[in-house]
């Protein structure tokens, strides 16, 4: 069966220190945006919530089965006289790393981007589907030479 490996042991510790340590008038951080996975006959959808995010700041990558997607929501323009009193929105760069089982064909990896959902879809690959093997009748042996 194909794999999606969740591999991300210190994003909590990430997302802690990101809320000690951050100045929060700049959010820059490396924490992951959240993710909901499923599974659809031959094909996995993966959907990312990444609310205000232009879509032309969007980039995936696929490098030795590891899914990159990284994503940038710019800080909110404030006029002249205007100061911020709460900032618990992030901005800055988003960055997730998912491992793809060998299975998957990551050559064919569908995405779609709408109302701040970022929707990819990834099919299994043909080799890891599941098939009918033929059964030859006795009438067919196979001779087997010494």
């Amino acid at each position: 069966m194909p794999l999606l490996v969740r591999s991300e042991p210190y994003r909590d510790l990430d997302r802690f220190l990101q809320q000690l340590l951050v100045d929060p008038t700049r959010r820059v951080t490396a924490m992951g945006m959240p993710m909901d996975a499923y599974r659809k006959e031959d094909q996995f959808l993966l959907q990312f919530d990444l609310p205000s995010v232009s879509a032309d700041s969007i980039e995936l990558t696929v490098d030795n089965n590891t899914l990159t997607v990284k994503a940038e929501r710019q800080a909110p323009a404030l006029a002249d006289g205007v100061e911020a009193l709460v900032a618990e929105r992030p901005h800055g760069t988003f960055t997730r790393h998912i491992l793809l089982g060998e299975e998957l064909d990551t050559n064919h990896i569908d995405a779609s981007y709408s109302e701040g959902v970022l929707t990819l879809t990834i099919p299994v690959a043909e080799a890891a589907k599941p098939r009918r093997i033929e059964v030859r009748h006795d009438s067919e042996k196979v001779a087997i030479g010494v």
